[in-house]
């Protein structure tokens, strides 16, 4: 039997329905409904009985986030049947007037007066890209900080930077001029792994020092790298599509592409960070929350400096102290920072959809993230990240994850299993990271994993897969890595294995262990074009039983004396190893195939198959 009851609240309807066993059902629709008053009436039903609450298809915009805590514990928000409901954290632009031959323009309320600030605009869909000074590539500034980097175990600095350090930059007087808004102008100054994104305090043209509002994450000039970007200056519109944020006067300036009508166009800019936050407290964590098939979409982030992995930003679905919760089908898109922030919550995250984001797609420690999709992410912070994991005991598998400007995959921490995932064309922008990058690895298990097509751009370099300092005990077996120079790089790490995995370039190759000891390499077939390069051979202390091929016939083996080239080792490669053709058929789709005569069955080098790695179904 089921017994129907209305619900009223301040300009809000919400319909409860209850059936015999006292389920609770809640309808939220665009015709008035919101979630957050639905949300307040689950909670009078209490956490002991069933509470579901169900979106209409539509959109609905928020003037705030919608906030769940301990008193919703056990409540489903999910889509209705065939629904696609979408929840903007912004606000819809109109009014737009012409600003000059090619720009357009509208006045915001609290912009000039510093109480809306906001740094992403989306039009018609899209997310778009900010105004920039150079129009392509980078500035070069003339900063120097010459401070020996010691490594994250070692200290970082040798010495502390200064405020001083942190907060100015010299720059070249071709490169900016009188023309230059201190008030709107932000800079980014690139450093080796990560980024920071500053406002403008303050320029001394006579001396050609530019002052930041807030510290930079390294000293600009750090680890050797001069780049930087400067954003949101009326001199940066170069190009249809960009837009700049004129706080000096008030006013949104944008440039409409070739046939964009702003009458008809629909603009929406963010006014918060988080769409959906669930809060539990720490000694009391938020347990049984699920939330289906619902899409986020236009956030914003502060002006701050990121740090690695633009970790400091929040996500549009931002989740601490939880346990137990699901997200399922969710997507987001078009966010200033995070698709999806986990922290200190043991949570699932499967079957979603984070793309054109930002910073990373999900950051989730100690989770079970299995069978998304994430791509286009750092589109405002390079050293965003796909998918970052850590804590203790996290599964990433069955993921497809492409398009970042650094690594794809990071993670690191104990018992850890990444798995199955499809990675391809990461490291698009910075250096010293990996299609799949572990620091701290304990007993990690990388396997069944396909990468392919990263370009290598310099620096410290970029690799498929990295188990970087203090990794231990860890394996990386059965994986794929194609149209990668370095496939395999290690460094102060110790005790790990590398077995049965194929590794195919059409180049030089090159497989790194820098301050690395004991590592076992075995039974990987490894291919490559040109010439194969083993540094720090000496970190191998088991190399036997692989298939070695190098096009050009040149395989070597480098000592080195920390991170100085020590001279070629003596070693005999086709002592304990085959150095020979495997033979390989096929292995661009990541099931590997090899000629019935081929050297790798007589050493036990098991069949690979990778092309079911992403996501399922």
């Amino acid at each position: 039997m089921f017994l129907t009851y209305s619900v009223f609240a301040s300009l809000t309807v919400a319909c409860l329905s209850f059936v015999a066993s006292q389920d609770a059902i809640f309808y939220v629709s665009p015709d008035g409904n919101d979630l957050q008053t639905a949300v307040n009436e689950a909670r009078k039903i209490g956490v002991s009985s069933p509470r579901r609450i169900v979106v209409k298809d539509g959109e609905y915009f928020l003037d705030k986030p919608v906030m769940l805590d301990n008193r919703d514990n056990g409540l489903v928000i999910e889509a209705d049947s065939d629904a696609e409901p979408v929840f903007y954290g912004g606000r819809e632009i109109s009014g737009w007037e012409k600003d000059g031959d090619k720009f357009y323009s509208v006045e915001l309320p609290g912009v000039k007066e510093g109480d809306w600030d906001f740094r992403a605009l989306v039009v018609n869909g899209r997310f778009c890209p900010r105004s920039r000074l150079p129009e392509e590539g980078t500035f070069k500034h003339l900063s120097v900080f010459d401070v020996p980097w010691m490594s994250t175990t070692g200290g970082g600095w040798k010495r502390k930077p200064t405020d001083e350090e942190l907060t100015t930059m010299k720059f070249h007087p071709k490169d900016m001029g009188e023309w230059f808004v201190p008030e709107n102008a932000e800079v980014t100054v690139y450093h080796m792994w990560d980024e920071s994104t500053v406002g403008v305090k303050e320029v001394d043209f006579e001396n050609n020092i530019m002052t930041f509002a807030t510290p930079t994450g390294h000293p600009a000039g750090a680890f050797d790298v001069k780049k930087y970007v400067v954003w949101n200056l009326r001199q940066g519109m170069t190009q249809p599509g960009q837009w700049y944020l004129d706080r000096a006067e008030g006013k949104l300036v944008y440039w409409p592409l070739p046939g964009e009508d702003m009458k008809e166009a629909r603009a929406i800019a963010p006014v918060m960070e988080s769409i959906i936050i669930v809060q539990g407290e720490k000694e009391n964590p938020l347990k049984d929350i699920a939330i289906y098939g619902l899409s986020f979409e236009v956030t914003t982030t502060p002006l701050i400096a990121g740090g690695f992995g633009a970790g400091r930003f929040d996500g549009a679905v931002n989740i601490t102290n939880s346990m137990d919760c699901f997200l399922q089908s969710i997507q987001v898109s078009n966010a200033a920072g995070q698709g999806i922030k986990v922290n200190n919550s043991k949570i699932h995250i499967q079957g979603c959809h984070i793309h054109h984001v930002g910073a990373c797609g999900i950051r989730a420690a100690g989770c079970h993230v299995t069978d998304n999709r994430i791509h286009h992410v750092g589109l405002l912070y390079p050293s965003a990240i796909g998918l970052v994991g850590g804590g203790t005991d996290g599964i990433y598998n069955h993921n497809e994850i492409h398009d970042t400007p650094y690594s794809a995959i990071t993670c690191g921490g104990p018992g850890h299993d990444i798995s199955y995932n499809r990675i391809y064309r990461a490291m698009q922008m910075l250096h010293d990271g990996a299609g799949i990058y572990c620091f701290a690895g304990d007993n990690l298990r990388l396997s069944q994993n396909f990468i392919y097509d990263i370009e290598d751009t310099g620096g410290y370099g970029a690799s498929a897969y990295y188990l970087d300092e203090r990794s231990t005990g860890c394996v990386v077996e059965n994986n794929v890595s194609v149209n990668v120079a370095r496939p395999s790089h290690n460094h102060m790490a110790v005790d790990n294995t590398i077995r049965n995995n194929v590794f195919v370039y059409d180049g030089d190759a090159v497989l790194t262990f820098p301050k690395s000891s004991e590592y076992t390499v075995e039974k990987n077939v490894i291919y490559a074009t040109g010439s194969i390069t083993f540094t720090n051979i000496d970190g191998i202390s088991k190399l036997k039983n692989n298939v070695i091929f190098s096009g050009k016939g040149k395989i070597v083996g480098k000592r080195m004396n920390n991170y100085s080239d020590a001279g070629e080792s003596s070693i005999n490669f086709a002592k304990k190893n085959v150095v020979s053709d495997p033979m390989l058929v096929e292995y661009k789709d990541g099931k590997i195939l090899f000629d019935p005569d081929s050297p790798v069955k007589k050493l036990g080098i098991n069949p690979l198959d990778v092309s079911n790695a992403g996501p399922r179904g």
